[in-house]
């Protein structure tokens, strides 16, 4: 192929994924090279942006440029902070100043939060700042003829939601390994389950794993999911077992770095896991245990110095699919949906 034609042909991938966003739930996972930034763009046109990676600069002119150039955005709808770290809350004040951001979602200050977000953090320019709750749902607009959407807090602050009538018990609870306690701000990650039509989408911050067995333990208060967004970069004290096989993903997705996440518990977790299909990363991990890592072609950026290509889902209800792509790569897969 022409390394003339690729430019343009990345464009036109590009170009069609924005006209599938009119009928096609959108998420875009940025590079912020080991942080988080989610991209959620609904069929109505309205965004929810969960965690905003690192401050100075790259992070958020890399969601920026995703929210205007990708996704044709105007504003950020509302934004879900995860908790108090700074590679999760970092690029947030940053952001504000390139794109309107309207409605922020967040832990607040609570009895035991030791750590606390930056007074820029704090400080930069919204319509709304609200204290996040288990069984909250964020105001989504919906769209006649299409499928509902919607986005629960499931858990936040270590504390969880009253199980659904329909939760499961978990079988395996009985013999549930444990990890040293996590004192630090990730086990106060805020947990979302989004839903649009048969399509679940499942992110739990930086949460550990002590903390995740709450999730299915006594009962499963998730359910099943298409996508696992991999917690906490995947690192091994965080990606509890018992919450990957009962959650039954499809796809996992990893928001790691060249050298941060991609841990060999959590790789092997990946791999032993039935029910997934396919792992998708957005760095390789280029330490000495690379042998951790998804084939290439899942990999959005190979090498350390990159340019910070993105992941891409579009989900259509209609037809019960959604497709995983790096449009850089001119790379596209495409699933079905659970049935449920």
């Amino acid at each position: 192929m022409s390394s003339r034609l690729i430019p343009a042909l990345i464009c036109l991938a590009l170009v069609s994924f924005t006209v599938r966003a009119a009928q096609k739930l959108e998420i875009y996972w940025t590079d912020v090279e080991g942080g988080a930034a989610t991209l959620i763009v609904t069929p109505a046109g309205e965004s929810i942006l969960i965690d905003t990676g690192n401050p100075g600069g790259r992070d958020a002119k890399r969601i920026f440029d995703i929210a205007d150039k990708a996704a044709h955005l105007k504003q950020i709808d509302f934004l879900i902070t995860t908790h108090y770290h700074i590679d999760h809350f970092g690029g947030a004040a940053e952001l504000a100043g390139m794109i309107p951001i309207k409605t922020v979602y967040d832990n607040g200050v609570f009895e035991g939060g030791t750590e606390k977000p930056s007074d820029k953090y704090k400080l930069f320019p919204t319509d709304k700042r609200a204290v996040i709750n288990p069984g909250d749902e964020l105001p989504l607009k919906q769209v006649d003829g299409l499928a509902p959407i919607s986005i629960k807090c499931i858990g936040t602050r270590q504390t969880f939601m009253a199980p659904p009538k329909d939760a499961v018990p978990c079988p395996t609870c009985a013999g549930a390994k444990r990890k040293a306690e996590d004192k630090s701000d990730n086990a106060n990650s805020v947990v979302v389950l989004l839903s649009f039509g048969d399509f679940r989408f499942f992110s739990a911050g930086d949460l550990t794993w002590n903390v995740e067995e709450k999730l299915v333990c006594p009962v499963n208060l998730v359910g099943t999911v298409d996508v696992y967004q991999v917690t906490h970069h995947g690192l091994d004290i965080s990606n509890n077992p018992l919450v990957v096989s009962s959650l039954k993903p499809s796809v996992a997705i990893m928001s790691n770095g060249t050298t941060k996440g991609c841990g060999a518990e959590t790789c092997a977790t990946l791999k032993a896991t039935p029910s997934i299909q396919a792992v998708f990363q957005i760095h390789k991990n280029l330490r000495k245990d690379s042998e951790n890592n998804t084939p290439d072609e899942f990999i959005a950026n190979l090498d350390a110095k990159c340019e910070g290509h993105f992941i891409n889902l579009s989900a259509d209800a209609a037809a019960k699919t959604y497709t995983v792509a790096i449009p850089a790569k001119l790379v596209s897969k495409t699933y079905k949906m659970q049935a449920r």
